[in-house]
């Protein structure tokens, strides 16, 4: 069982930037963050899993967040990062952080979250413009 608390949403004008946080109770494979906006369905925004075989943090973001966004992990202290840049109003949403085996974040399908078993309770990003 793993607990996962968010922080660092808020409200930011357009071009702004914010910092996601997500703690975590213990140690995660694969840790991810996915949004919801009002009507519509959860999307995936960045996923990360520590590849042993070449030392580095594997990664992968939805198109959306491509150059805006980056998604990273302190493992030592167990908690995720989401910095995101350039926001626009669009990705005004409830930010989810979620944590899943670490071959979800190699799964095409990561993006639906059906992988990932642990989420938090989710942080409000409000961007206007």
């Amino acid at each position: 069982q793993v607990h996962l608390v968010e922080s660092g949403g808020g409200s930011v004008q357009a071009g702004g930037s914010l910092t996601l946080s997500c703690a975590a109770s213990g140690a995660t494979g694969c840790l991810g963050w996915f949004r919801q906006a009002p009507g519509r369905e959860r999307e995936g925004v960045a996923v990360a899993a520590i590849d042993t075989t070449w030392n580095k943090t594997w990664t992968v973001y939805a198109e959306s967040a491509m150059g805006r966004f980056t998604i990273s992990r302190d493992d030592a202290k167990n908690t995720g990062f989401l910095q995101m840049n350039n926001l626009k109003p669009e990705d005004t949403a409830m930010y989810y952080c979620a944590a899943g085996p670490k071959y979800a974040c190699y799964a095409q399908s990561w993006s639906k979250g059906a992988q990932f078993g642990y989420w938090g309770q989710g942080t409000q990003v409000l961007v206007s413009s």
